[in-house]
């Protein structure tokens, strides 16, 4: 029989579990930011609209910018969270998850870099090839969004962890865990049939259905539950 686990320890491991969703409700938010403030500024199909956006609203271009920075931030801070948090379960799956969200981040980063070249484009048009000041800022915005959308690989990568330990541990509803590794899976499809198979816009937001329902889930449940006592703990009692 493992030793008791003490109202101190599962206190810890309660402040952690609302630490790691206070980050996770800032990496939401700011992700409903981006895309709220991200189709004012980048028109996927006129790329003198792009460029005119960028010289005449640049304080919503930039605030978008500075928004995807947050995600970078929120994004890596869940990570060493859930790691924190997950280490005593299942270390394994707590590492997996930390590498796997640092990675979501080093690609938003990359996105987020893409855009700042796109802002210096468009204050100084020489720095385009051919002086084409509308081309290459569309071409940045294309290279951001690519960054999101191949990053998929890793936003599913980071779910499976997250569900199994759900899924396995007894710490949090088995069905959550499940829903994340569902979500994780097609978050992982969906980078494939983007890009391997050239497949619809709907069928690629449809896969990413099951992540979004386990997340909010998961949000929630740190935020107010928290995460519940270790099993040895309930058979003490």
């Amino acid at each position: 029989m493992k030793p008791h686990v003490s109202e101190d320890d599962l206190g810890r491991e309660r402040r952690s579990a609302r630490a790691a969703g206070a980050w996770y409700l800032g990496l939401a938010i700011t992700g409903i930011g981006l895309l709220l403030i991200r189709p004012a500024v980048y028109d996927p199909d006129d790329a003198a609209k792009t460029l005119e956006q960028l010289t005449t609203d640049e304080g919503l271009a930039r605030l978008g910018l500075g928004v995807e920075l947050a995600i970078v931030v929120t994004q890596a801070l869940a990570a060493v969270w859930f790691y924190k948090l997950f280490r005593p379960i299942n270390p394994v799956a707590a590492w997996a998850l930390g590498v796997f969200g640092m990675v979501n981040a080093v690609a938003i980063l990359a996105s987020s870099a893409a855009v700042a070249t796109a802002f210096e484009v468009a204050a100084d048009p020489t720095l385009a090839p051919g002086d084409d000041a509308a081309a290459t800022t569309q071409l940045l915005f294309r290279l951001s969004e690519s960054f999101w959308g191949v990053g998929a690989l890793f936003f599913g990568l980071w779910l499976i962890p997250m569900g199994w330990v759900a899924a396995t541990s007894g710490r949090f509803p088995r069905a959550l865990g499940w829903i994340l590794v569902a979500g994780g899976v097609g978050y992982v499809a969906s980078a494939f049939v983007e890009y391997a198979a050239d497949a619809p816009t709907w069928l690629v937001s449809a896969l990413a259905i099951p992540a979004t329902v386990g997340e909010l889930w998961m949000i929630g449940y740190l935020l107010v539950i928290g995460i519940r006592p270790a099993a040895e703990r309930l058979l003490n009692q």
